[in-house]
């Protein structure tokens, strides 16, 4: 009797699932971007919002809880309703970097249910123009002839650039480079700018038009091929081969969402993604087009997450 009545009850509660999937959304959605407002992690979202927003003709709003290197809009998402009106839109931080960097998490990123990756933007290995290299293989010479010389700044402790930076380093033959955190991009990249710091791993399309105007110099990118906005630039894996370092920025659900929800917003991400002004914007950025299926994306993250748990052990990489 017990048998039948949890089969029952199983049973039932896949049907509501599957109505309550076919009828979402029936109201507003909320998507939770854990950065401040202006940087590609924060204008990707908003691209695809405005498009599944125009599809349903519901409201989807982007709202930002930055701080904590990401974790605080993550622990919010992660406590919500799984009901697919709460979503989070991230770099990888949050999802796969931040449970080897941490001491303890009030979140536990395998659980999300992930839903797709919009885009990827390479990062790129800049240069003040006053360091004497030109080319990356130069760039490597001259800081294995003078240890210590070179420093690089970041976004901050265990932030991407940083564990590019470290990954790049030990590939390149344990290279010494003194490392600068800096609270953030916009801090790090001023002082590049101002010849503060020698070198910088960033986001492509944040960094491009200092590469554009020739106030930086762009020595390599970190995608495993050439990207076509940078198309005289190396990328790193044609010296280093199988070096990579791609921010790439997904949409999660909170845990136990159903999986027909996040399935029915992967389709719309990956429908937004064809829209020829979705495209051009994309490519604006740098940014190239993924719109994965939550399969996929879970794929990814669990890689990444061994990937970058790795660099950060090998390195002894600490948090702020």
């Amino acid at each position: 009797m017990t048998r039948r009545f949890l089969l029952a009850a199983a049973f039932g509660l896949a049907l509501c699932a599957s109505a309550h999937a076919q009828d979402y959304p029936a109201r507003p959605i909320r998507i939770v971007v854990p950065y401040p407002a202006g940087g590609s992690a924060d204008l990707l979202p908003r691209i695809f919002a405005e498009k599944l927003g125009a599809k349903w003709g519901q409201a989807v709003l982007v709202e930002n809880r930055p701080g904590a290197g990401g974790n605080i809009g993550a622990e919010f998402v992660y406590k919500a309703d799984p009901d697919g009106y709460t979503l989070f839109a991230t770099a990888p931080g949050p999802l796969v970097v931040n449970q080897n960097l941490f001491r303890k998490l009030a979140f536990d990123p395998s659980q999300f249910v992930p839903v797709s990756v919009m885009a990827a933007i390479p990062n790129v290995l800049l240069v003040n123009p006053r360091v004497p290299a030109r080319a990356l293989d130069e760039l490597i010479a001259y800081a294995t002839a003078n240890p210590g010389k070179l420093n690089y700044g970041s976004q901050g402790n265990g932030t991407t650039s940083h564990l590019t930076a470290e990954l790049f380093k030990s590939m390149a033959g344990g290279l010494k480079i003194t490392h600068i955190p800096y609270k953030g991009s916009a801090p790090g990249m001023a002082a590049l700018l101002a010849g503060e710091i020698d070198l910088m791993f960033d986001n492509l399309g944040v960094t491009l038009q200092h590469v554009k105007s020739g106030k930086l110099r762009a020595l390599a990118v970190c995608s495993r091929k050439r990207v076509a906005s940078l198309p005289d630039v190396p990328a790193i894996s044609e010296i280093l081969p199988g070096f990579s370092s791609v921010a790439w920025f997904g949409i999660v659900a909170p845990p136990k969402t159903p999986a027909q929800i996040a399935e029915k917003l992967s389709a719309a991400v990956a429908a937004a993604i064809r829209q020829p002004d979705v495209a051009k914007r994309l490519a604006a950025m740098s940014a190239e087009p993924i719109g994965g299926t939550p399969a996929e994306m879970a794929a990814l993250m669990r890689r990444d997450t061994e990937r970058w748990k790795s660099v950060i052990e090998s390195a002894r990489v600490k948090a702020d």
